[in-house]
């Protein structure tokens, strides 16, 4: 897998990083997701809730930064190994667990 950061250092949100670091998302992310479904779920018209969605988007991207910078290799390792096996959890459990060590879920 090629780097999962950009040239300024900011973590590329593949599918591989977004699973591998979906657990984090769930618990840090959880009240922007839950405000831009509720929108959704109110309001058919996608663009009533634009703002939620770049609340999420913003949530996530800042996540991925921190979770970069503080177990980089851990990330790496399980991003990778979830982009080498087609983000298949059980194919990663090893790589998972490490990743949780070293950044654990709060």
């Amino acid at each position: 897998m090629a780097s999962s950061v950009d040239a300024s250092a900011e973590p590329i949100p593949t599918s591989a990083v977004l699973m591998s670091s979906s657990k984090h998302i769930a618990i840090r992310c959880r009240g922007e997701n839950v405000a831009f479904l509720k929108c959704k779920k109110e309001d058919p018209n996608p663009e009533k809730c634009l703002e939620k969605g770049r609340q999420v988007t913003r949530c996530v991207l800042s996540l991925l930064k921190d979770l970069h910078q503080k177990c980089t290799k851990e990330m790496d390792a399980y991003a990778g190994c979830m982009y080498y096996n087609t983000d298949e959890f059980e194919l990663c459990r090893k790589e998972q667990k490490e990743f949780e060590k070293a950044c654990p879920l709060s």
